[in-house]
């Protein structure tokens, strides 16, 4: 399974350091993912008609595109979000070893 196509990277927010992290490790523990990168970011956006600005964190997950169902479920059993993001990008192109490695994590 080595085409980019078949890699994905899913994104996801949370409101704390210690949510994104809890998520990451149940990801990787699951091998739903082969990595997460977490990172602060700035959000600005609309709920329940009010416009919000708060700090969230990121995180990125690195992993097989046909994991991602199971990735998605392991997401929303922790998170705390009414509403969490929670998409899917295709990785259109890579590295081909670390793609191998992917596989070979995720197993």
């Amino acid at each position: 399974m080595n085409t980019p196509s078949a890699y994905s990277v899913i994104i996801t927010t949370t409101a704390t350091k210690e949510d994104a992290e809890t998520i990451a490790r149940h990801l990787l523990a699951e091998k739903l993912a082969a990595c997460v990168q977490v990172s602060t970011i700035d959000s600005l956006y609309t709920w329940k008609g009010e416009m919000a600005n708060e700090k969230e964190h990121i995180l990125f997950i690195k992993t097989r595109a046909d994991l991602y169902p199971r990735a998605e479920e392991c997401i929303r059993a922790h998170h705390k979000y009414e509403v969490p993001e929670i998409i899917q990008l295709p990785v259109m192109a890579g590295a081909a070893s670390y793609l191998k490695w992917i596989d070979e994590v995720t197993g």
